[in-house]
């Protein structure tokens, strides 16, 4: 790895029950954002568990490093931090393109993801609305600054993940979106439907419900991961 990805991480404020074994909870934010996307999730997630929100290659306090800047090597960059950290197992909780991140790498390593929750993920750009989809593409293609045309480029041109990759993946998952979201809602309901063990829930807001609704959205999360 060329590059140590920075963490925020808030060790689990009660003591862990030693019958029961727990897993930390690695957060994974959006493009162009950092790991303080979550600071509504950071507390109120962290009651029994370790929570872990990362800074993405090239975001936040991350530095860029030499590697190629695609989801596939962001998926790359979490193993290596995993393995750097001795975490065998971890929940994924990801927004966005942190989602598609997230899908990734429990496609290529599944026996690393314990649960997944997956909040406006797509799996290819056409999964984002054309209102939402036509001016990013403006912009990437008038853009000259070539960090900003680095960021653009993950959603004009990624991802790219079959439906039919996700009939594979035995790992339980949550699927949550806004009911205004960015993304589609039938592309949403695809994502669900085709992963066998999957829970759909829709709520109310836009693409950024862990922000605008964090209430609700982490108590969807939190019985998720304690069910």
């Amino acid at each position: 790895m060329d590059i140590t990805l920075y963490a925020c991480r808030i060790p689990a404020s009660e003591p862990q029950n030693p019958a029961q074994e727990s897993y930390p909870l690695i957060l994974l934010h959006g493009n162009g954002e950092d790991s303080s996307y979550f600071a509504n999730q950071m507390q109120a997630l962290g009651a029994h568990r370790e929570i872990i929100a990362i800074d993405t290659r090239g975001h936040g306090k991350s530095p860029r490093g030499t590697e190629p800047f695609t989801l596939a090597q962001f998926s790359d960059d979490l193993l290596d931090f995993m393995d750097e950290n001795n975490i065998s197992q971890a929940d994924i909780l990801g927004f966005s393109d942190g989602g598609n991140i997230a899908l990734i790498f429990a496609l290529t390593h599944p026996d690393r993801v314990h649960k997944l929750i997956l909040n406006g993920a797509n799996l290819n750009p056409r999964g984002l609305k054309l209102r939402v989809l036509l001016p990013i593409v403006l912009q990437y293609r008038l853009s000259q600054d070539p960090a900003t045309k680095e960021l653009l480029a993950l959603m004009v041109n990624e991802p790219h993940i079959p439906l039919s990759a996700l009939e594979s993946l035995n790992v339980e998952t949550l699927v949550v979106a806004g009911t205004h979201d960015m993304i589609k809602e039938s592309h949403t309901k695809a994502i669900a439907h085709a992963l066998p063990h999957a829970t759909l829930t829709l709520i109310e807001g836009d693409h950024f419900i862990a922000a605008k609704c964090p209430d609700t959205f982490n108590q969807c999360v939190l019985a998720f991961l304690e069910s």
